[in-house]
């Protein structure tokens, strides 16, 4: 089958990539579409060490178990279900598990990625592919109203202009009005303006400490630094950010000022599609270019572009 794979952190197309070994309770999907987010730039400037096929966000068809012949997408931590953190419902973190596209298990930036059963979401005839590709980084978002009472924030601001940035944005204005956004780049601000958010760019940003809610989605080691300088005391950071790159601050400030900091990671599934399914999302026009898996060095090239938004392969035909 054709396959991108990152090897030695470079990216190659392969063409006659071995078809994946498919594990017990798993199924093996055709992939119609996915999507390059950001930790697949970091993996290539060597985060968590990775080797074989990349891409986690994905639209494909089930070709055998409960959902065949219908389009799912897949959550990307696959766990033992066995252990004690698995029966706490700390899944996403088992210790034994395997991240697809990311640790230990080829991805879906190829004609076919194997998949747990347990880990596929039927996707609604109501929801196009193109909104399909967008639930893992849109789960992500909403998880951060998993781990922030959104109702006790009175002023949030998101850093980063890029494609999780304005999920996570779209996600916060639900619920806090007083919301503004920060980014480099002018023609992606548009994006969140459009929406009525309000946004500032960063060479203009004036960094006070007033913010009781702030959101790294930056990509960048620069992002927490920035974060503690707009964050008030006794306020929380959420970061959405892992990079390759090591951060190198004093932790000083977040003791002093009992600041709350909150990793954040994948969220749920179910509850983007049925928000999707409600409209309470606008995904429109998200996905600024799109590449065939036979052009993937043009296609990483291009993600990092100013201009880009989300670049998504177009792996099948059949839609």
């Amino acid at each position: 089958m054709r396959a991108i794979c990152l090897e030695q952190s470079t990216i190659c197309f392969n063409a006659d990539y071995s078809s994946p070994l498919v594990g017990t309770g798993e199924v093996l999907i055709d992939v119609i579409k996915a999507g390059i987010c950001e930790t697949d730039l970091q993996l290539v400037k060597g985060y968590m060490g990775f080797s074989g096929v990349l891409g986690h966000e994905f639209v494909g068809r089930a070709t055998s178990g409960e959902f065949q012949g219908q389009r799912v997408v897949g959550e990307i931590n696959c766990n033992c279900k066995n252990c004690s953190r698995c029966d706490s419902g700390l899944g996403n973190h088992c210790a034994d598990r395997t991240v697809v596209g990311i640790l230990h298990h080829d991805g879906a930036f190829a004609d076919q990625v194997a998949i747990p059963q347990s880990s596929l979401h039927l996707i609604p005839d109501s929801i196009t592919n193109d909104q399909a590709v967008l639930i893992e980084p849109l789960a992500a978002a909403l998880e951060i109203g998993i781990q922030v009472d959104f109702a006790a924030v009175r002023k949030a601001i998101v850093l980063g202009d890029g494609r999780l940035a304005y999920l996570c944005a779209q996600t916060i204005s639900q619920t806090v009005q007083d919301l503004r956004v920060v980014g480099k780049h002018e023609l992606k601000l548009e994006r969140f303006q459009r929406l009525g958010i309000e946004t500032v760019k960063l060479d203009a940003l004036k960094c006070e400490r007033a913010f009781d809610l702030v959101v790294d989605c930056t990509g960048s080691v620069s992002g927490l630094p920035l974060a503690l300088k707009l964050v008030e005391p006794r306020g929380t950071i959420v970061m959405k950010t892992t990079v390759a790159a090591e951060h190198h601050l004093s932790l000083a400030p977040i003791v002093i000022d009992e600041i709350r900091l909150v990793g954040s990671r994948c969220g749920p599934f179910d509850r983007a599609i049925t928000m999707l399914e409600q409209g309470r999302f606008d995904l429109s026009g998200l996905i600024t270019h799109r590449f065939p898996l036979e052009a993937a060095k043009e296609a990483f090239k291009t993600a990092v572009e100013p201009d880009a938004f989300k670049v998504v392969f177009e792996v099948s035909q059949r839609q």
